[in-house]
């Protein structure tokens, strides 16, 4: 198992990223919880992982604080939900956020994230408030200084199209989400949560 990865930032393209540790260059899919942290390409980075065994490939996933990576894996417990909706929750919303939508029962703001219905969004909220009892929460997190407008705006629209929003969808969410000054994590769950809610189970 592959409990953390320390090395340079080499690539990013939402919502994966390539770590170089040692000359070799890890893969690894991250949450845009974890993009608010991460630094400039050439920079150091250390991530907490978690790796996903499939008969047809290994997913390596990274987070930037023990919270999220604590959160992901025990999402990953419920029916219903895999990797691939864990990581579009941690996009859509932040530790802290997820606890309180669980504790107040709050389904509508969990149906807004992209592959989570009705019925998931109560599954959620079941399943999860005995687990986020003693949950410890991260501090906030924040955009790196430096981070230009057209940037976040890229970066969000580029983490849309990875969830599965057609562009020009993405584009009206990230229109209709305001200002991009907020950053790319702010940025990218303004736009989620001016999306109608999905009828999906």
């Amino acid at each position: 198992m592959i409990g953390f990865l320390r090395g340079v930032l080499v690539h990013k393209d939402p919502p994966q990223l390539v770590v170089e540790v040692s000359g070799v260059g890890y893969e690894v899919e991250a949450p845009m919880s974890t993009w608010a942290l991460l630094p400039a390409l050439g920079g150091e980075v250390q991530l907490r992982t978690h790796l996903v065994i499939r008969e047809d490939q290994h997913l390596l996933f990274g987070f930037a604080t023990e919270a999220e990576r604590r959160l992901f894996r025990d999402l990953l417990k419920v029916s219903g939900v895999g990797a691939r909706i864990a990581l579009a929750i941690l996009s859509g919303t932040t530790v802290e956020g997820f606890v309180r939508c669980v504790h107040e029962g709050d389904t509508a703001s969990l149906t807004r994230v992209p592959g989570v219905g009705r019925k998931t969004a109560e599954r959620l909220v079941v399943e999860m408030r005995d687990r986020l009892e003693s949950f410890a929460l991260p501090a906030a997190a924040s955009t790196p200084a430096g981070t230009s407008g057209a940037r976040v705006e890229q970066e969000v629209l580029d983490a849309l199209l990875a969830l599965g929003y057609k562009p020009a969808e993405a584009r009206r969410m990230i229109e209709q989400a305001g200002p991009a000054q907020a950053g790319t994590a702010d940025l990218l769950r303004a736009a989620l949560r001016s999306a109608a809610p999905q009828g999906r189970g």
